[in-house]
């Protein structure tokens, strides 16, 4: 699992008949700064990811890839490699706040 920024989305009005309806999120996985752990940044890729829970572009997202992807009930049928498992409230590394969505 990962944690990654929803910074965008795809419209693709043309895919195969199991992908019509799902709603497909552009993220940007981050991890803990390597100097120091008090912040996430940018692990500088992106990907692209079924979003069955409604997750909205700047939220925090929790993702998974490979055959894990699939394990979802609302997934186990798709041709995907990447999807959000969930929408993150806060980060917490030892007693210091990495993220917090109300902030």
């Amino acid at each position: 699992m990962f944690l990654a920024k929803v910074t965008g989305s795809v419209v693709s009005t043309q895919k195969v008949e199991t992908m019509r309806g799902q709603k497909l999120l552009i993220v940007e996985p981050f991890r803990l700064n390597p100097k120091g752990e008090r912040e996430l940044v940018s692990a500088g890729r992106t990907f692209v990811a079924v979003d069955t829970l409604g997750a909205g572009e700047g939220q925090m997202v929790l993702i998974t890839q490979g055959s894990s992807a699939r394990l979802t009930p609302e997934t186990k049928h798709l041709p995907i490699d990447t999807v959000v498992i969930g929408i993150i409230d806060r980060v917490d590394v030892g007693e210091t706040c990495v993220f917090d969505q109300s902030r």
